[in-house]
């Protein structure tokens, strides 16, 4: 006879069935977790790829887009409007006065607002009037100042315009006058103006690319009515090596097809010849005098001649092309190259790529009348220019641009050398100019005084132009805010192109930064071996302590060695980039240092103060007071103070403060004022120099 089963199996049967339910149900939930995993990785793969590949794909695209452009260069230069000295002349209009709310008169008070408020027995309702009155006179009196002060500041501002627009017509007159008397001389075949005509017509043009140079030297011929210049042409980097752009997934990067050589080498012969072609174009088409009977054309880049190594002007191309030639042909069916070499009888290059030279036909050198429209030697040196007149210059440079701009007042002008005033919707607004004729790389403080400056004065951006460059710190510092640096090479381009002129210093070239790298442009009584981008730190201070100013070079608080301890017995470093030189009045003491040249080892430039024990025994520091650092360029030009703090008694010697250097290459100063009874030496014991 069977047994029944008890109760208590079926619920441990339940437990487990439930169990393995749980079990189940919880390997289904990781493997839904696991395909959604691997599924969102798939996803994530594919738009990862296709992202990459429509990248490579839209570089491919730029790449034949600018082969396009380069193979289209005549044909859309053609196009463009022809050049007349009418699109020089500005408008005699200037922007209506707009006075604000200065406008509106200030409202007076309404007698029936001022009610006496309670008063239930005669005399508690007189005095409620009575402070209803007064209140009413009080308000009457201060609305009667307001008005009073309203129109004042409304005349004041009516003057202000009046000035600023009389400005703006003198101006625009001035401007026009000069317009009409280069169209003049140019019907009277002066060859300044001749020159000067169509220096601008060219570089007016909108025919070229960006990225092509826009260098001429030029002359004119009257006699023989015959422009010759030198012009510069494009490089061959200006074809893009790579033909193509595409993504290798396996490897997760981009892979570029280089362009076939012999495609490369043919293109850039053709943008050689179209350069000339539509050069020879503009020319012709912008004379409506009749001044130009032929054109001598020479085209050259500016490389390094393979021959000797020397960098100079390599000819590629010659070319002398009559009126009457050039008329008769038909730009947009010529083969380039063809149309040059055989329709003309110009000389080109059999091997532009190479820089196989041609022997240029007419130099400008050798008509007489020379006039050079960049950078030649009858064009204003910004360097030696007046101060004054560099910012009248870069205001000039502004309204060119379509901008009002005028220069500022000497005198509280908040840090801003010009005004100017963008009209263009969107983009535009109020814009502080900075101008700054250095010779050495512009300081990063310079550009975070501009950014001050932009923010104090609510302007839509902030412009800072120099005859010299910035540095990396400066640009990392301007990157993603509203400023913009302009370096000597950028202002000289910008300026030759809106027809203006200006050369910078002996026409040396000048590196990426910004600074000339010839030995002229090295201040008279410079170390050979000291670069040319260093400070100067001038120390000051009233009292008639007698104090030796001293520097350390250091890791941290340790010099780097006692050669890097620069004082009285020591003048200088072992490399030169620190050295004692003479102070300027009002300084007392002065440093030099090239920040950019110290050793990579050092990370702090420590500054120190000790009273000279020889002069003056006895004395310490308590007389050192108002202090301050001057920080000047190679030609004592200030360029800004750093405040120290004042000695105390008993002190001997005093850390006025550190330069330390930044992880972006900056340095910046940090305050000191530690000081010691036991002077110098003391002194320098703590940064680890071994005094015997």
């Amino acid at each position: 006879m069977s047994r029944r089963s008890t109760g208590l199996v079926g619920v441990w049967a339940e437990i487990q069935r439930q169990q393995q339910h749980r079990l189940e149900a919880e390997a289904r939930r990781r493997r839904q977790e696991e395909q959604q995993a691997r599924a969102y990785q798939r996803r994530a793969a594919q738009s990862h790829r296709e992202y990459r590949q429509a990248e490579a794909q839209r570089r491919t695209e730029e790449l034949d887009a600018q082969v396009a452009s380069l193979q289209g260069l005549l044909a859309t230069g053609c196009q463009a409007p022809v050049f007349r000295a009418a699109t020089l002349m500005r408008t005699e209009e200037v922007q209506p006065f707009a006075p604000g709310v200065s406008a509106h008169p200030v409202p007076m008070p309404n007698p029936a607002l001022y009610q006496a408020q309670g008063g239930w027995t005669a005399g508690r309702r007189a005095q409620a009037e009575a402070e209803a009155r007064a209140r009413f006179e009080r308000d009457r009196q201060a609305a009667l100042a307001a008005e009073t002060q309203r129109r004042q500041q409304l005349a004041a501002s009516q003057r202000e315009y009046e000035r600023w627009a009389s400005a703006q017509l003198a101006e625009v007159r001035r401007h026009n006058a000069g317009v009409r008397e280069v169209t003049e001389g140019v019907g009277r075949r002066d060859p300044e103006a001749v020159v000067g005509y169509f220096s601008a017509a060219l570089y007016a043009s909108t025919a070229w690319p960006e990225s092509f140079p826009r260098q001429i030297s030029a002359a004119y011929d009257a006699a023989a009515r015959q422009l010759v210049l030198d012009w510069e042409l494009p490089g061959y980097g200006v074809v893009p090596e790579a033909r193509s752009v595409r993504y290798v997934a396996s490897l997760d990067q981009d892979k570029e097809s280089p362009r076939p050589v012999g495609q490369r080498r043919a293109l850039y012969r053709e943008v050689v010849a179209q350069s000339v072609l539509l050069v020879l174009h503009e020319l012709f088409a912008a004379d409506d005098t009749g001044a130009l009977e032929s054109v001598a054309f020479n085209g050259f880049v500016d490389e390094h001649d393979p021959t000797t190594g020397r960098r100079g002007h390599l000819f590629l191309t010659t070319v002398m092309a009559s009126r009457s030639s050039f008329r008769d042909l038909h730009l947009a069916q010529v083969d380039p190259v063809t149309c040059l070499t055989d329709g003309l009888r110009g000389q080109l290059s059999a091997r532009p790529d190479q820089l196989a030279p041609v022997r240029p036909s007419r130099r400008p050198p050798e008509v007489g009348n020379r006039a050079v429209a960049h950078g030649g030697d009858d064009e204003p040196d910004l360097y030696a220019m007046d101060p004054i007149a560099f910012e009248h210059l870069v205001a000039d440079l502004f309204r060119a641009m379509g901008m009002q701009a005028v220069t500022t007042q000497r005198s509280n002008d908040g840090g801003v050398d010009v005004d100017a005033l963008d009209p263009a919707p969107i983009r535009g607004g109020k814009i502080v100019v900075q101008v700054k004729r250095y010779r050495n790389t512009v300081p990063p403080a310079a550009v975070r005084d501009l950014y001050g400056t932009v923010q104090d004065a609510g302007a839509n951006k902030g412009v800072l132009v120099t005859t010299s460059g910035f540095g990396s710190g400066s640009r990392t510092f301007a990157n993603g805010k509203p400023l913009e640096l302009i370096s000597g090479p950028e202002l000289v381009d910008l300026l030759h192109r809106h027809g203006l002129r200006g050369r910078l210093g002996d026409g040396g070239r000048l590196g990426d930064g910004g600074r000339p790298t010839t030995a002229q442009t090295t201040p008279p009584g410079a170390d050979a071996r000291l670069p040319a981008d260093y400070s100067i730190l001038g120390m000051s201070w009233t009292g008639s302590v007698a104090l030796d100013v001293c520097a350390l070079v250091c890791r941290g608080n340790r010099v780097l060695s006692d050669d890097h301890f620069v004082f009285f017995n020591n003048h200088r470093t072992p490399d030169g980039t620190v050295r004692v030189v003479p102070p300027t009045a009002p300084d007392k003491a002065a440093i030099r240092v090239a920040f950019d040249e110290l050793p990579q080892a050092a990370d702090r430039f420590v500054l120190v103060a000790a009273v000279d024990p020889e002069t003056d025994p006895d004395a310490d520091l308590s007389g050192f007071t108002d202090a301050c650092i001057r920080l000047l360029d190679p030609g004592t030009t200030e360029l800004g103070r750093l405040d120290v703090s004042d000695g105390r008694p008993r002190e001997t010697a005093l850390v006025l403060g550190s330069f330390r250097r930044r992880s972006n290459g900056d340095w910046d100063f940090v305050l000191g004022g530690k000081g010691y009874t036991g002077g110098l030496e003391e002194l320098v014991r703590d940064y680890g120099v071994e005094v015997e």
